[in-house]
C-alpha cells in the first residue's frame, strides 16, 4: 500500500473515531482491510458496553473471528491511536500482517511509545508497522475529547 492509500484508509478509521466522540466514548476508530476491501470497522465502546476492554481494535478483530477467520496475516489494521498493551497482544495472537496507526500514545502505547510489543522478536509474530499516518488529525480529536471532559 502506498502512503496515499494508507491515508485514505485512515480517514475511514478517523470517521469511526468521530462516531466515538459523538457518543462520548474515547475517540479511537479502527478498520481491518484485506485486498483493498474493508472487512470490519468499529470504534471504542467501553462506556456503551460497560466493558473496559471494548477497544476499537479488539472489536474489529472479534468481528472477523466471529465470521470464521482464525488468523489475519493477510490483513491490515488501521487504528487512529497507537495500540495499548492489550490490543497489541490481540494483534500478535490473531497474526495481523500489518498495523498502521495515527497518533502515538505516550501514556499507554505498546507499539513504540511505552512498550514495543509489536516488534518484540521474542514473540511468535511481528506485524509490519507504520506509524504517524494522519497523526495530527487523530491526535487533535483525542485532545478535543479530553479538553471537553476536563471542562465539565
Amino acid at each position: 500500500m502506498t502512503l496515499s492509500s494508507d491515508q485514505s484508509w485512515m480517514q475511514i478509521a478517523l470517521q469511526e473515531a468521530e462516531k466515538a466522540y459523538a457518543e462520548d466514548e474515547v475517540p479511537v476508530g479502527a478498520i481491518i482491510v484485506r485486498d483493498h476491501e474493508v472487512l470490519a470497522t468499529d470504534h471504542n465502546r467501553s462506556g456503551q458496553k460497560q466493558d473496559p476492554l471494548a477497544h476499537a481494535e479488539k472489536l474489529v478483530i472479534e468481528k472477523l473471528i466471529s465470521q470464521g477467520y482464525k488468523f489475519l496475516q493477510d490483513c491490515t489494521l488501521f487504528v487512529t491511536i497507537e495500540p495499548c498493551l492489550m490490543c497489541a497482544g490481540m494483534i500478535i495472537w490473531s497474526r495481523i500482517g500489518r498495523v498502521v496507526f495515527g497518533a502515538s500514545d505516550p501514556k499507554a502505547g505498546a507499539a513504540g511509545s511505552v512498550y514495543n510489543v509489536l516488534l518484540d522478536n521474542q514473540l511468535n509474530h511481528n506485524p509490519d508497522l507504520t506509524s504517524g499516518v494522519l497523526a495530527e488529525e487523530c491526535s487533535s480529536l483525542m485532545k478535543k475529547f479530553f479538553r471537553k471532559k476536563r471542562s465539565k
